[in-house]
C-alpha cells in the first residue's frame, strides 16, 4: 500500500499549491522575502516605526461554511476568513501585515479550494496584507466528502504611541456605527435551524429579501473595514476606540473597547434594521434579546470618536461607500451597554 491507497493524493497537494501560486503572490506587499513554497514565510518589519507593536488574531468562518457546502458555492467564505481576523486586529490601531491560513479537508479538491484560496487572496487585497502562507491538510475519514474547513491567523503593526487600548476613550465620546453587508459570520447556526425547521429552501426568495435567494442572502462575505479606517487614522480623525460586531452582537462587543468605569448608552431607533435581520425574527419567533445577542443588527463595526467630530467622521466613511451613523454615546458605568430594547 501506498499513501494514495490510504485518501491522502501527494501528487494533487503539489499540483494544487502550483494553482494558487499567482494569487499568493497577487497579495505580496514589498516586505515578503521569498516566496511560496518554504517551511515558514518571512516578512521584514516596514520601516518608521519607533516602537512597533505586533497585534496577533485568529479566526474561522464557523458554520457559514454548511451553507457554501450545501450551495457549492466557495468563492466568498474565504473573504469571511480574512475579515474575521483583520477587522479584530484593526480595532487597536494596528496595520495588518500578513495572514496564514489552514485549510483542512477529507479529499483534496482542486477546483473547489481554488475557488476558496481566491477568496482569500481577495480578502488579503481588500486589507492591504500579504497572503504569507498556509497549510492545506488532506485527512481521509475526518471530514464528509466534499466539505473543508478554515482557519485563519493575521499579524499587525501598530506604533506603540498610537495604539488603542481603552485608556484614550472620554466619557462623551459619541459610538458612530460602520454598516455590516448582512449577517457577516456570526449566528448561521440560528439561521440554518430557522431555514430548515420553517421548510425554506436556500433558492427561495422571500418578498422581504427583496428578490434575492436566502443562500445569496447569508453568503455575502463581511465587510473589511481596514483601508477606510486606517484612512480615517492617517487623516487626523480623533478614533478613541473601535469595536468589531461578532458574536456576541452589540451587547457583548461594543463594551469591550470601553476604559474603566465606562458604559454606552444606544438609541436603537437610530438605525434602521436591515431585512434580513426582520425576517430572521419573524420567521424563526426570535426575541429582540436572542437577536441583538447573537446577530449584528446591521452594524459590523462601531468607532468612539470625539463630539466636535462626529460629522466629519461619518462623511468619511460615505465617501468611502461605508453607511455611517451616530447611535450613542459614552457614559459613567461599570462596562454596560444600555438602551437596548429589552431588559
Amino acid at each position: 500500500m501506498d499513501y494514495r491507497d490510504a485518501g491522502v493524493d501527494v501528487e494533487a497537494g503539489r499540483d494544487f499549491v502550483n494553482q494558487i501560486r499567482n494569487l499568493v503572490h497577487s497579495t505580496f506587499r514589498p516586505e515578503v522575502i521569498g516566496g511560496l513554497g518554504g517551511f515558514g514565510g518571512c516578512f521584514q518589519l516596514p520601516r518608521g516605526f519607533k516602537e512597533p507593536v505586533l497585534v496577533s488574531g485568529t479566526d474561522g468562518v464557523g458554520t457559514k461554511l454548511k451553507i457554501a457546502h450545501m450551495l457549492n458555492r466557495h468563492d466568498t467564505v474565504g473573504i469571511d476568513l480574512v475579515a474575521m481576523c483583520v477587522n479584530d486586529v484593526l480595532t487597536s490601531g494596528a496595520q495588518p501585515l500578513f495572514f496564514l491560513d489552514y485549510l483542512a479537508t477529507g479529499k483534496l479538491d482542486k477546483e473547489q479550494l481554488i475557488d476558496v484560496v481566491a477568496g482569500i487572496s481577495s480578502g488579503c487585497k481588500q486589507a492591504g496584507c500579504a497572503l504569507l502562507g498556509g497549510e492545506t491538510a488532506e485527512m481521509p475519514g475526518f471530514y464528509q466528502v466534499g466539505e473543508y474547513d478554515l482557519a485563519g491567523f493575521c499579524v499587525g503593526i501598530v506604533e506603540k504611541s498610537q495604539m488603542l487600548d481603552g485608556s484614550q476613550v472620554q466619557v462623551g465620546d459619541v459610538a458612530i456605527a460602520l454598516a455590516s453587508t448582512g449577517v457577516h459570520s456570526n449566528g448561521l447556526s440560528l439561521v440554518r435551524k430557522i431555514v430548515s425547521d420553517r421548510n425554506f429552501a436556500w433558492s427561495d426568495t422571500p418578498q422581504l429579501l427583496g428578490g434575492e435567494t436566502i443562500g445569496e442572502t447569508f453568503l455575502k462575505p463581511t465587510r473589511i473595514y481596514v483601508k477606510s479606517v486606517l484612512a480615517a487614522l492617517q487623516a487626523g480623525l480623533s478614533i478613541h476606540g473601535m469595536a468589531h460586531i461578532t458574536g456576541g452582537g452589540l451587547p457583548e462587543n461594543l463594551p469591550r473597547c470601553l476604559a474603566k468605569a465606562q458604559a454606552i448608552k444606544i438609541d436603537p431607533n437610530s438605525w434602521n434594521i436591515p431585512p434580513i435581520f426582520q425576517w430572521l425574527a419573524e420567521v424563526g419567533e426570535v426575541n429582540s434579546q436572542a437577536m441583538y445577542n447573537t446577530f449584528n443588527m446591521g452594524i459590523g463595526f462601531v468607532l468612539l470618536v470625539s463630539p466636535d467630530e462626529v460629522e466629519q467622521t461619518i462623511n468619511h466613511f460615505q465617501s468611502h461607500e461605508i453607511p455611517a451613523l451616530a447611535i450613542g454615546e459614552v457614559i459613567t458605568g461599570s462596562g454596560e451597554l444600555v438602551g437596548l430594547p429589552f431588559k
